[in-house]
């Protein structure tokens, strides 16, 4: 019997998982099943686990593994549910973005994904409801249509592509009630997520020379050690571009970057000299060199007031500006309408620096945002189990502002291990300690003291 089969199928992959063998001390889970003839007509038929602190029988609480099964060869749906009877255990888990952003992974277009998995008050959508594929079991999922937060149609729960589903679901429900508790355990979870977490491998330098190519000037940003400005170098490398670089600090002005006037310190008497800024140096030589690419790269972009930077200039940054009538005045003696086509900007963006100034709008729409992220590297010195950890507490605990703020690959690279545990000792517990300090992630404050108390023993809170 193919409910058999599969009730079979979860469980095996249950114990694959680390769910260890039931004894009267000790459950990982308590199998429910509702499949007997009259609950296969469409009256609530189910079978799955629930939290091991429930009954055996009757109304229970918190998240469970669901599947609506059939006997008509017709497709099942397969869940994340909740309880009846609403959150005993479980709320906290539910509010964590990482539960949502895992089983989002787990499903295509015909499935659905609720946006808050402690809303047990909104119903499932008509694509789930009204879906004609599902027409033979609408009254039993009517029955839990408040309850379902994650849902899939499964059209052969027997076939390959039925059983990854499944067994996806099955990895996910074991990593949300903490089964695994080795290596083999954590690796057959892996590898029957990997389908639906396949990352896509993108050579950023590419994608970023064909924006720059597209829109001339960009801003790279992402949290610290994600390679902003090296990034920025190798794409100007890239296109044979000469180079011009600037950092943009809290006191750079209109006359650091574009034009003022300096006391002449080599002069016995009080006198002024022109300084151009290193925009303007840039914007001469594209001028005079148009058969040349130019890069101007500046760095941490938003430690600047923009406005009073950028001033009048503000102005030339469109990127599809055709030729203007308005005549903005770069120093006495030089004006232009509009910038050089061989005069391209990219600038770099902390977006960990909660300390900055605030990007307005309109400079939004002068510039294309692109976002580095942290990510593993393939490199002798670099120490990847400490980033996946680092980088596995982020991915669930942070909400999407949060992640922002995750240390990037650049902080994972060392020569040694002992320069390892000083980097972590002395670079990202600070970070991590400050982000707490500030309200930041608190979600993760246990998970961040046991790796740091573990790893290098310090506490976060002595």
């Amino acid at each position: 019997m193919i409910i058999d089969n599969i009730r079979q199928f979860i469980k095996d992959k249950a114990e694959q998982f680390g769910a260890k063998a039931e004894n009267e001390f000790n459950k990982p889970y308590v199998e429910r099943k509702n499949t007997g003839q009259e609950a296969l007509k469409d009256n609530g038929a189910y079978f799955g686990f629930i939290h091991p602190d429930e009954d055996t029988s009757g109304p229970f609480h918190d998240f469970s593994l669901t599947i609506f099964p059939n006997e008509q060869n017709k497709p099942w749906l397969v869940c994340l549910g909740i309880g009846s009877s609403g959150f005993k255990n479980d709320y906290e888990l539910a509010t964590y973005p990482g539960l949502r952003r895992l089983f989002s992974n787990l499903i295509n277009e015909r499935g659905f994904c609720k946006s808050d998995f402690s809303d047990i008050e909104t119903s499932l959508p008509k694509t789930i409801t009204g879906n004609n594929d599902l027409q033979h079991i609408k009254n039993t999922i009517k029955i839990y249509s408040k309850v379902l937060p994650v849902c899939q149609i499964v059209d052969n729960p027997e076939s390959k592509e039925g059983k990854e589903i499944i067994a996806a679901f099955v990895a996910g429900y074991a990593k949300l009630r903490e089964w695994p508790s080795n290596k083999e355990h954590r690796k057959a979870i892996t590898e029957a997520l990997e389908p639906f977490l396949k990352i896509e491998e993108i050579d950023e330098a590419e994608e970023i020379e064909s924006l720059l190519n597209q829109r001339r000037f960009i801003v790279l940003q992402g949290p610290p050690g994600t390679g902003k400005t090296r990034t920025a170098k190798l794409v100007s490398a890239k296109i044979k571009a000469k180079t011009f670089f600037t950092q943009f600090h809290a006191e750079t002005s209109f006359s650091d970057f574009i034009y003022g006037i300096r006391p002449d310190v080599k002069s016995k008497e009080l006198s002024y000299i022109e300084n151009l800024g290193s925009f303007t140096i840039a914007l001469k030589y594209a001028i005079e060199h148009q058969t040349e690419k130019i890069v101007l790269i500046i760095d941490e972009i938003n430690r600047a007031n923009l406005s009073n930077v950028l001033g009048p200039i503000f102005y030339l940054f469109e990127h599809k500006m055709e030729d203007s009538d308005i005549e903005i005045e770069i120093y006495p003696g030089f004006k232009i309408n509009q910038l050089p086509k061989n005069f391209n900007v990219i600038a770099t963006m902390n977006t960990a620096d909660r300390s900055l100034a605030v990007v307005d709008f309109a400079l939004r729409r002068r510039f294309a945002w692109y976002t580095l992220k942290p990510k593993p590297i393939n490199s002798k010195q670099f120490f990847k189990d400490d980033f996946s950890r680092i980088q596995e507490i982020f991915d669930w605990y942070a909400n999407s502002n949060e992640l922002s703020l995750q240390p990037g690959q650049g902080y994972f690279i060392s020569s040694s291990v002992e320069e390892m545990d000083n980097r972590i000792k002395y670079e990202i517990f600070p970070l991590i300690k400050e982000y707490l300090q500030e309200g930041l992630i608190r979600n993760a404050k246990e998970e961040f003291n046991n790796y740091f108390t573990t790893r290098i023993n310090k506490s976060l809170f002595e």
